[in-house]
């Protein structure tokens, strides 16, 4: 099999992994080739959604697997054609295609050939030539194989930017059903050591000039939404301790995608996009605007409303908080305000040190009034009259085009602050709903 029939394979097998996060590393050239902080517009081969392809050598090193998840088509149970690189034919590609301007980094992932470590160490070998022999500074995310030892993973952090650890599976129950090859503590304990790793030595850095970096762009992981029958609110309680214990960067969601057939698996015709689109809603909700998971959902209503995004749905739930003066409320309950995002909370508490804001300052400001005006008042007046929560529903949905009622609005897989400066334009189509 001759070096393109492997990049074929290889590439392809790759594709389901949306994990490839790509930002937070300021590596600089210092005589080599590439460099990882002037690229801060990120390195994942991937499509925005503005259509503007990010470019990364995405591929697994091998796709022999001595797994066998029932919901993966590398599984070793399966029939279809596999490959692996040789080490030299990796770093070799990786340089040649970053030569022709094709890549800014490489994202590299494995089936587990043999054994954890073994697998690993061969990916250890491959970012250590680049960055050691070849003097690549572009940028680097690297897979790391649950179940790997300490010393490797130490190492893998000395040369990659990002590391990430794919859970796959929200609960342990799902592991055993669908994953039995994995074990829950071969994948929290390498997230553990790598938080405990990254933390130390951004503490060391300030003192210590010639500390080295230890994955300066943090870790990852992903999820596959619907393979399993965990809610939404099992999979956000996940999510939060995740960020709030491993501190992680990004949690990545990714809707099952029905490549194989088995009984133990849902019968879909179809990814669930609509749901996964809900949960990275969701998710900056946890991350930026202050919720908790309780918060977003609770027992009773244990999954994301498909058809309004989670900030619009609690503020249903909870009407009795509103409306709100938008000339007194504090910043945590104007981002609770459907319409109003994190610039726009923030550009209100600025123009108040001059004046009494009203509706017309506030669209120009940039809240979205078509949601807000439902929920606020300026200078004790009103827009509208109040509602009860099913007729503000309704109100509510009658915003919304009805070509997107029922479609299922997949967010990127990177936000303006990982993509980095394309265009104004390009950034704004990434921002999540305010």
């Amino acid at each position: 099999m001759d070096l393109y029939e492997k990049l074929a394979i290889l590439a392809a097998a790759a594709k389901y992994d949306a994990s490839c996060a790509s930002s937070g590393s300021k590596r600089k050239n210092e005589g080599g080739l590439g460099d990882a902080s002037s690229s801060r517009m990120g390195v994942c081969h991937s499509w925005t959604a503005d259509g503007r392809c990010v470019s990364l050598l995405k591929v697994l090193f091998s796709n022999y697997c001595s797994h066998d998840c029932v919901y993966c088509v590398n599984r070793r149970s399966n029939d279809l054609p596999r490959a692996t690189f040789e080490i030299d034919e990796l770093v070799q590609l990786t340089i040649g295609f970053y030569r022709r301007n094709y890549i800014e980094g490489l994202f590299l992932s494995s089936g587990v050939l043999g054994t954890p470590d073994q697998t690993m160490e061969r990916l250890n070998q491959v970012v250590k030539r680049l960055r050691v022999q070849e003097g690549f500074n572009g940028y680097i995310h690297l897979k790391i194989i649950p179940g790997t030892s300490e010393a490797l993973l130490k190492e893998a952090g000395s040369y990659a930017d990002r590391l990430s650890v794919n859970i796959e599976l929200p609960s342990e129950r799902g592991l055993k059903l669908l994953a039995p090859d994995k074990k829950r503590d071969h994948i929290l304990k390498p997230m553990a050591f790598i938080h405990e790793q990254t933390t130390a030595f951004a503490i060391e850095k300030p003192k210590i000039s010639k500390v080295p970096n230890f994955a300066p762009a943090g870790q990852s992981t992903q999820l596959i939404v619907g393979a399993t029958q965990e809610s939404d609110l099992q999979i956000l309680r996940l999510t939060e301790k995740l960020y709030q214990r491993v501190g992680l960067r990004r949690v990545y969601y990714s809707a099952y995608v029905p490549v194989v057939t088995n009984p133990l698996l849902p019968t879909l015709t179809a990814p669930p996009l609509k749901r996964e689109n809900r949960l990275y809603q969701a998710d900056w909700l946890l991350r930026f605007y202050g919720f908790d998971a309780e918060e977003v959902l609770d027992a009773k209503q244990p999954f994301l409303d498909p058809e309004l995004d989670p900030k619009t749905s609690w503020a249903l739930r909870n009407l009795h908080l509103f409306p709100i003066e938008i000339n007194r409320a504090a910043k945590r309950l104007l981002l609770r305000v459907p319409g109003i995002g994190i610039k726009a909370a923030e550009r209100i508490l600025a123009a108040r040190r001059f004046g009494q804001l009203d509706f017309e300052v506030l669209k120009k400001i940039g809240v979205v009034m078509k949601r807000a005006k439902y929920f606020i008042t300026c200078q004790g007046k009103s827009l509208e009259k109040s509602f009860y929560e099913e007729a503000l529903r309704e109100k509510l949905l009658e915003k919304i085009p009805k070509n997107q009622k029922n479609q299922a609005l997949q967010l990127p897989l990177f936000t303006s602050e990982e993509l980095g400066d394309f265009s104004q334009k390009g950034n704004e189509s990434q921002q999540p709903l305010p």
